[in-house]
């Protein structure tokens, strides 16, 4: 599972050192518009996961998943040989139409097997194992970029593909049996509206989720930019990403003990405290510094993200505990809610990158102020419907 959620962000961080070379490339005019790769990406992510979630729950989580992964490298081969940009934008949106079933079925796969505190354990430990991959990524693609040409980026995500897709083939059982499947009709994207709305619990992490995950992409989006151009660090900049990604990497192994201990509510409420209050203290610094030192933007970034390490797994958790009985469509439909409105909001937040940090600051104060008022709605309400029935 690990491996193939791994997929989605290979295809994001890889791609993140070649930007500046690909916009180069096509002659783009406008620097800002290279971070569409990325944002593109998104978008047929949260569009993808709309088709594949109750696919899977129709004909079986594996075969989704073969599908899915053909087409992201349909898309990979378009990207490869795009003549240009638009034609590479393009290929992009395939692959993450594609992908996004390694993103939704995977997590359906787990909560066909295990719930609650289980189901958060579990999930910590495969994002532990899934976030080395950004913290290797970035250097992954410069060197390819560096030996190859940016092309060749593309073609080594077809050949990823292909051992996950072979793992998944030797090892893998399938775990929704024919009894348990549901025809695939647009009722059921209805239904499972019906269910998250009827849910305070699973749209109230949904929606925290989606902001705490827009920050994370307006970061991604602006990573770039920030340390390759705006500290001058170049080549240093995959050591940088990378050693933030292992940050989320360290928090969520911590959260697979503490989670068992502590419970997911707890842990994730106190960290998205946490986060906001730091977000808000930078904020107050880039007033005084736009631009503060190297090692002041470290020292808000490390902790920042360690707190969301704490965050998406149990948040995931908590938006699914409701829905077991619609796993797949459940899953779907929060997945894709949560990328189209990150993406909308994360992309705004990077589009506004005018050589400063403060956007960045802001963002991430508003967007954690925004998924603490969201719990805190999500759960009185849901407080007031047990007291009445």
């Amino acid at each position: 599972m690990a491996f193939l959620m791994s997929l989605v962000a290979l295809s994001i961080d890889s791609m993140l050192p070649a930007l500046s070379v690909i916009g180069e490339s096509f002659q783009v005019k406008n620097v800002n518009s290279t971070q569409l790769i990325v944002l593109i990406f998104f978008i047929g992510t949260g569009f993808g996961q709309l088709f594949f979630g109750p696919l899977s729950d129709s004909i079986g989580r594996k075969p989704a998943i073969y599908a899915g992964v053909s087409i992201f490298v349909v898309g990979c081969l378009i990207s490869a040989f795009a003549p240009t940009f638009y034609i590479l934008l393009g290929g992009r949106l395939l692959q993450g139409l594609g992908v996004s079933t390694a993103r939704v079925v995977t997590q359906a796969i787990i909560r066909d097997q295990h719930q609650g505190r289980s189901m958060a354990r579990v999930m910590s430990f495969i994002t532990t194992i899934f976030i080395l991959v950004p913290a290797i990524a970035p250097a992954l693609g410069q060197g390819i970029v560096y030996f190859f040409n940016w092309q060749a980026i593309f073609l080594f995500l077809i050949f990823i593909a292909s051992i996950g897709m072979f793992w998944l083939f030797k090892r893998l059982p399938e775990t929704l049996p024919v009894e348990r499947r549901l025809p695939f009709t647009g009722a059921q994207y209805f239904y499972g509206i019906s269910e998250i709305l009827r849910e305070p619990i699973s749209w109230g992490y949904t929606l925290a989720s989606s902001f705490i995950f827009s920050a994370l992409i307006a970061y991604l989006t602006m990573a770039q930019q920030i340390f390759q151009f705006l500290y001058q660090r170049g080549t240093q900049f995959p050591l940088f990403f990378g050693s933030l990604a292992l940050t989320i990497g360290l928090s969520s192994l911590f959260n697979a003990k503490l989670v068992m201990i502590h419970g997911m509510v707890v842990l994730s409420q106190r960290a998205l405290f946490i986060f906001t209050v730091l977000s808000g203290c930078f904020f107050i610094v880039t007033q005084i510094y736009p631009q503060p030192p190297l090692w002041a933007l470290m020292l808000f970034l490390g902790p920042a993200f360690f707190c969301i390490g704490m965050l998406f797994g149990n948040f995931n958790a908590l938006a699914m505990e409701p829905l077991g009985h619609i796993a797949g469509i459940g899953s779907a439909m929060m997945g894709s809610i949560q990328m189209l409105l990150s993406v909308l909001i994360g992309g705004l937040i990077g589009q506004s990158y005018h050589g400063t940090l403060v956007p960045l600051a802001a963002g991430f104060m508003i967007l954690g102020a925004l998924a603490l008022l969201s719990i805190k709605i999500a759960t009185q309400i849901s407080k007031k419907i047990r007291v009445e029935t």
